[in-house]
């Protein structure tokens, strides 16, 4: 053969083996890259988390959750159109602090005075699921709550809780918000809400056995269908506001520094009929939440646990968790599961560190199996 298309080959030949191995190098360079971009972090979604520690549904807490995911509880997905924070939590895993429910949540890393306070907190989210199993006579069966005032400072109690409840069957839920009294004197035991529709029911709408439902709501929110809240607190009112589209917007104020409940003829008969059977009947101190330190939360509180109705019919739902088993009780919908699109926060000049809060409840996580 010609020396000369020998050599031609030959280069040729090298040269093909060169661009190969060049495009084998820019396809793992690809790959690689890929693999780096496939993680979004929640902190990258809603850009707040320096004021808040997350707690998972196994108790801990993780601190400011910056560049941070767990793929039990928390992480991030996208809808095909916007990227979602995700909290989620079972029916049963590992509680915080005195709480019966387990929750992935965040709370304010800071604490105000509702009396000074110049405080708000804006969310828009979705609830994806709720538990699949429960007792439909007890309130609390088949909700999540997915935005709190939670005071850090006496019994603990909490101005509010924004829930989202949808009974089997079902496929529209309801929008509430709850006002728990700030219990007077020294046994909280008496304590309960009061409960207010936004959307379809309020808590006390519960069924008439185990596995018998009210009628649907018909203005009530599906699973997956996106609403907004928003929680102004300043000089010691309470201002909400909720929307959705296709929805009448929803307004409500509250005081909570001068109580509507500090005598027992002030006590609503929603609480008499829902609250009085199981002893919880106290009043409220005159001055409410006065004094003490409150903070945002925000998150899938859920509030459907393994415990039996006997111990409580109210908060108790006696559900299936799988002797406290995640990954099957997320098999089978005995979860909460919330998407965040958006939130927002303001904190007042006169916030103070909210430490205490924490030192005071990291350590008591527990099981929460029955």
């Amino acid at each position: 053969m010609n020396k000369k298309i020998i050599t031609s080959l030959s280069s040729f030949l090298i040269l093909s083996v060169f661009m190969t191995l060049s495009s084998c190098s820019n396809k793992t360079k690809k790959s690689n890259k890929e693999e780096v971009q496939k993680t979004v972090y929640a902190s990258e979604v809603i850009p707040f988390f320096d004021h808040w520690k997350l707690i998972l549904g196994d108790g801990s807490n993780v601190g400011k959750a910056i560049n941070f995911e767990n793929k039990d509880f928390f992480y991030t997905a996208n809808d095909g159109k916007s990227n979602w924070v995700v909290y989620k939590s079972p029916n049963a895993g590992h509680t915080h602090g005195s709480s019966n429910n387990t929750r992935t949540e965040l709370a304010q890393t800071k604490k105000w005075y509702p009396e000074n306070a110049d405080d708000k907190l804006t969310a828009t989210l979705k609830v994806m699921n709720v538990s699949a199993t429960g007792d439909a006579r007890v309130a609390a069966s088949y909700a999540v709550v997915v935005g709190q005032i939670h005071s850090a400072d006496g019994f603990e109690n909490e101005p509010l809780k924004i829930f989202y409840k949808k009974f089997p069957g079902h496929t529209k839920g309801s929008v509430f918000w709850d006002y728990e009294i700030n219990t007077a004197g020294d046994d909280n035991s008496g304590r309960w809400d009061y409960s207010t529709a936004v959307w379809g029911y309020d808590l006390s709408v519960v069924g008439t056995g185990e596995n018998t439902y009210p009628e649907e709501p018909k203005d009530g929110i599906a699973l997956g269908e996106e609403f907004s809240y928003e929680i102004v607190v300043k000089d010691g009112i309470m201002k909400l506001k909720f929307t959705s589209e296709g929805h009448e917007t929803k307004t409500f104020t509250k005081n909570i520094i001068a109580s509507e409940y500090a005598t027992k003829a002030d006590i609503p008969m929603q609480t008499q009929e829902l609250f009085f059977p199981i002893g919880q009947d106290g009043v409220e101190r005159g001055i409410a939440y006065t004094g003490e330190g409150c903070f945002f939360k925000l998150g899938c509180y859920n509030q459907t646990n393994g415990k039996s109705p006997e111990v409580n019919k109210n908060w108790c739902s006696g559900a299936e968790t799988h002797g406290g088993d995640i990954q099957k009780q997320y098999e089978d919908g005995n979860y909460a599961e919330v998407w965040f699109k958006t939130g927002s926060i303001s904190v007042s000049d006169a916030a103070v560190s909210n430490e205490g809060y924490f030192t005071e409840n990291d350590h008591w996580h527990s099981p929460a199996t029955k």
